[in-house]
């Protein structure tokens, strides 16, 4: 929040703004980084270039870029943008893809080889610990040169730059106004407009009297299926734990600690138990349900809300919901002053250039970036990725065309305070897998809450403690 306060003092743009504050889906893709398996990676390299005359005599032969992505969801676009670039430059362009949720295991099994990434990211200054002497110091590169703020960037001590962010995003709750307008037109409804649902008793009341209604609107629940599966585990163990985490921090005037206290458990227990008691599913199928059961419940017009970001608009998009009828809710939950609280903002992905690579392989690297943030072509993939960029190379202009980021300009607009993303602070994947585990246990009944308390409180504590040994 005090960043977002500061960037707007600078007066710049509605939209700029909106590129400096606006993920995965996935855990990434975990948007976060869980264990998992090298079996689990896509390979691509890029076809090499056929027409030698056309290859510039400088570039043929020197150095390689080998980019470990961190967002499956985007993984066919970065393929072909490195085909494209290899086929234009002669250099040898590889792009390997984790699968949702083993971006760190991935990365670790993946750096240790003889022919490493040169390319990889962290999610902010957690992952960066683990990471900090595999980092090129990128302050003097083309790409941190057209950085719009220091905010966006790893920063160390003496003033190296070990990481650069490329995506900016905004995540909340996912609603249809069509459906969601029917609804308020039903006799008895609790609201006459989505424009009253400013705080969590509200969205409480409205979520219920929807579930109650569900056949007169033709839907199967209020919420899509909060999913506990690894591809859609994250939205609620990461994302949705991120709340309540934001206003211990709020309120004791921190951007990180040692030991969560746990404040705002019982409002996280309310908005889970929300979800899952209001949704197209019973909570013990919950196990089985993904991340593409949710997305394809709310496109076919299942379901009223969807928890996920800005990044899942190509996954709805051209389906039964259309785009003038898909909006976003901040995530309420019960919160003092939540009626001034705008979307979930923020980055966790953050480009960083292995600086155990050859000296060929850096300037490769480095050079592959520069193309990507200032070339038409690189540009227009960004754009068709859905990507908000931190950049300058890009214009108002050359923001990506999602009903999702139109929402989430208006809560700026309307000077609603964007919740941090304060999950970059959580202490491992590991604990973030405890929580994931307690949660499930808990929909399921197979688990109380208290399990869900210990994983987060104990868990942080223990996770934080072998994280800094």
């Amino acid at each position: 929040m005090k960043k977002l306060k500061k960037l707007m003092a600078l007066g710049l743009s509605l939209a700029t703004v909106l590129t400096l504050v606006t993920g995965c889906g996935g855990d990434t893709g975990s948007e976060t980084q869980a264990p998992g398996t090298e079996d689990s990676k896509v390979e691509t390299t890029a076809p090499a270039q056929a027409d030698t005359e056309a290859v510039p005599d400088e570039a043929a032969g020197e150095g390689k870029v080998y980019y470990l992505n961190f967002k499956p969801e985007q993984a066919e676009q970065w393929e072909e943008l490195a085909a494209v670039y290899q086929e234009e430059t002669g250099i040898k362009t590889t792009v390997v893809t984790a699968a949702s949720g083993t971006y760190e295991s991935t990365l670790k099994s993946e750096i240790a080889k003889s022919e490493a990434p040169t390319l990889f990211q962290v999610n902010g200054p957690v992952g960066l610990a683990s990471w900090k002497d595999y980092c090129y110091d990128l302050k003097d590169s083309d790409i941190y040169s057209n950085l719009k703020s220091d905010d966006f960037a790893l920063i160390g001590d003496s003033g190296e730059v070990s990481g650069i962010a490329y995506v900016i995003e905004t995540y909340g709750l996912i609603y249809n106004k069509a459906l969601l307008a029917d609804y308020c037109a039903l006799d008895g409804a609790v609201i006459q407009s989505a424009d009253e649902i400013t705080n969590f008793e509200t969205l409480k009341a409205v979520a219920e009297d929807i579930q109650a209604h569900k056949d007169d609107l033709g839907i199967e629940g209020a919420f899509a299926s909060t999913g506990m599966d690894g591809s859609s585990d994250w939205r609620f163990k990461t994302h949705l734990a991120n709340i309540p985490i934001y206003y211990e921090y709020e309120a004791d005037g921190i951007e990180s600690t040692d030991a969560i206290k746990g404040t705002y458990l019982d409002n996280y227990k309310a908005i889970f138990d929300l979800y899952i008691n209001n949704s197209t599913c019973e909570p013990g199928l919950l196990s089985s349900k993904t991340g593409e059961d949710a997305a394809s419940e709310f496109a076919l017009g299942e379901a009223v809300f969807y928890q996920n970001g800005t990044w899942a608009y190509d996954d709805i998009k051209d389906n039964d919901v259309a785009d003038e009828d898909i909006g976003m809710l901040p995530i309420y939950i019960g919160a003092d002053g939540e009626e001034n609280q705008g979307l979930c903002t923020g980055s966790e992905n953050y480009w960083c250039v292995n600086k155990q690579a050859s000296e060929a392989d850096i300037k490769a690297t480095l050079d592959f970036l520069s193309w990507v943030i200032s070339s038409e072509t690189g540009k227009q993939a960004m754009n068709d990725m859905g990507f908000v960029t931190p950049f300058s190379t890009f214009t108002d202009a050359e923001l990506p065309e999602n009903p999702l980021l139109t929402a989430a300009n208006e809560y700026i607009a309307a000077g609603k305070t964007s919740v941090n993303w304060c999950f970059t602070t959580m202490p491992s994947e590991e604990w973030k897998n405890g929580v994931g585990s307690a949660l499930l246990e808990y929909a399921q009944d197979t688990g109380d809450w208290d399990g869900v308390v210990t994983a987060f409180v104990d868990g942080w504590v223990t996770e934080y403690e072998a994280a800094n040994q």
